[in-house]
This record gives structure tokens, C-alpha cells and sequence, in this order.
């Protein structure tokens, strides 16, 4: 995630980041202006259809088009920010947990092995729900202290080692029926938010409603020079892979943020998230 000062204007304005859609659209802008170049040229030095009341009436259908296309996207762009906020709100949660489930266990009165069995697990818990969602397998730095199996659900495994541990804890009269219960409760939310973290990662936008705004773009800005070529002329070579641009830019921003936990540039932190839970929870349990 890029951290910016929101009232730097110039910046914003003066500064191609890694992460502005321009850089991926430059070479099919050039293709779109060299198009817009190649109509313009034909209509004005040889077709010369702007007599023709049909053709020169296209432009009208942009017009009414144009509205239809910008609700689209508007939607698009609310429907990705949407999941994006419901990530981030999952990851506040997951940090929350991890906080409360450890002063919890501090107040227990543990002997020092069972607090750095759960000072290790807890984060641990964070960096393979992490690695989970980008799809790769963390194992950890002391594997000995939870193993898991590579070929499973890592998270999972992780939290089934936690609610063991809990239950031993129990049995062995370490702590009562009643912290038993109230720590369970705290365990449960690791698995709720992985499933809510899953649910958003692998359910995108349905790919009929994906694949027409691609294409009403593509034809939307194809047919631009057709229509606008009478009354702008060659004007239309920058005006229209500009229009390019703005209605392109909507749709990759929405691509990029409605799967928040990868390592775009315009992701949620969860590298920072994890790392800070790291550093709480052993803070907290000494």
C-alpha cells in the first residue's frame, strides 16, 4: 500500500507512480491515437462524409452512450472499494483478536512454555493466513513448536493447534472451565475472518459483467474518431486516447482493489498488519 499525503496536489499531479494506470495504457494509447489519426485522414482528405446526415449523427449515440458507460463504471469502482474496505475491516479484526486473545492469556497465569507457545502462534497465525491468501504455504521460523503439513489448510492446522492447546490447558487444570470458554470465543474469530478473508478473494466480479464493460470500452473508443472526426478534425488524435485513459483507469483501479491481500501497489498492508501483530503480542506477552 503507497502512503501519501493527500494534500500534495503537484505531486499528484506532476509524478507517474509505478502504480498510475498510465504506465500499463501508454502503448495502447499510442495504438488508439495512431487510429484516431489514420480515420481523421481518410475523412478529411479523401471519404469526406461529413454530408452524409447518417454518419455524421454517430456522434449522438456517444452522447446517449456516454451516460450508460459512466454508471458502469461508477458501480464497478463502489462494488471493488467495497471489498477492499471489507478486507481491511477483516484484517482490523484479525489484529484486535490477536490483541485481546493475548492479554487474555497474560492474565491466565501461564508458565513461561505455554507463553511462548501461544507469543509463536498467534502471529504465526497472521503471516499463514497471509501467505494463504496469496496463495503460497508459511511454515515459520520454530515449525517445531506447531507443525503443520504443507499439502492442508496451513491456517487452519494452526488454529486446531491453538483450541489443542487451550483444551490441554484445561484438562491439566491450568486454567478454569470458564477461561476455557472465554478464550475459545477469541480462538473462534481466527477462523470467521479467514473465511471472510476467502470469501472476498475468491469470489470476483462474475465474468459476464467483466468481460461487457472490456468490451463496451473497446468499442465505445473505437467508434469515438468515426463520430467526433467532423466537427474536431484532427483534434481527435489526443482527445480520444485521453478519453481512453480516464475510462480504462476505472476499470484496472477496480481490477487491482477488489482482491485487496496481494502486493499491488493500491493493496491493503498486510505486511505491516502481520509484522504489528508480531510485535503487540510480544510486547504483551512479555
Amino acid at each position: 500500500m503507497i502512503n501519501y499525503n493527500p494534500k500534495e496536489w503537484v505531486h499528484f499531479i506532476f509524478h507517474i507512480h509505478k502504480a498510475d494506470t498510465f504506465r500499463k495504457l501508454w502503448p495502447l494509447m499510442i495504438s488508439v491515437a495512431v487510429f484516431s489519426a489514420g480515420v481523421a485522414y481518410l475523412e478529411l482528405n479523401y471519404l469526406k462524409l461529413a454530408e452524409t446526415t447518417y454518419i455524421k449523427n454517430v456522434g449522438m449515440m456517444h452522447n446517449l452512450l456516454g451516460f450508460v458507460i459512466s454508471m458502469l463504471l461508477v458501480f464497478r469502482t463502489n462494488t471493488s472499494y467495497d471489498r477492499w474496505w471489507e478486507g481491511r475491516r477483516f484484517l482490523g479484526g484479525l489484529v484486535n483478536v490477536s490483541r485481546n486473545f493475548a492479554i487474555k492469556l497474560k492474565a491466565s497465569n501461564l508458565s513461561q512454555d505455554d507463553i511462548e507457545f501461544f507469543k509463536y502462534g498467534i502471529p504465526k497465525y497472521a503471516f499463514a493466513l497471509k501467505e494463504h491468501l496469496r496463495e503460497k504455504q508459511y511454515f515459520g521460523k520454530d515449525s517445531f513448536l506447531i507443525e503443520v503439513d504443507g499439502g492442508k489448510h496451513i491456517p487452519n492446522q494452526i488454529a486446531g493447534s491453538l483450541f489443542s492447546r487451550l483444551y490441554t490447558l484445561q484438562a491439566e487444570g491450568k486454567i478454569t472451565q470458564e477461561q476455557l470458554i472465554t478464550l475459545s470465543n477469541d480462538a473462534n474469530q481466527f477462523t470467521d475472518i479467514c473465511g471472510g478473508c476467502e470469501r472476498i478473494k475468491n469470489t470476483p466480479i462474475p465474468y459476464s459483467y467483466s468481460a461487457f464493460i472490456k468490451k463496451f470500452i473497446f468499442i465505445y473508443v473505437l467508434t469515438l474518431p468515426i463520430g467526433w472526426v467532423f466537427s474536431l478534425g484532427y483534434f481527435v488524435v489526443p482527445i480520444v486516447p485521453f478519453i481512453l485513459y480516464v475510462l480504462a483507469s476505472l476499470e484496472l483501479i477496480a481490477e487491482e482493489i477488489e482482491n485487496p491481500f496481494g502486493e499491488d501497489a493500491n493493496d491493503l498492508p498486510v505486511d505491516q498488519i502481520c509484522n504489528n501483530i508480531e510485535k503487540h503480542v510480544r510486547e504483551i506477552l512479555g
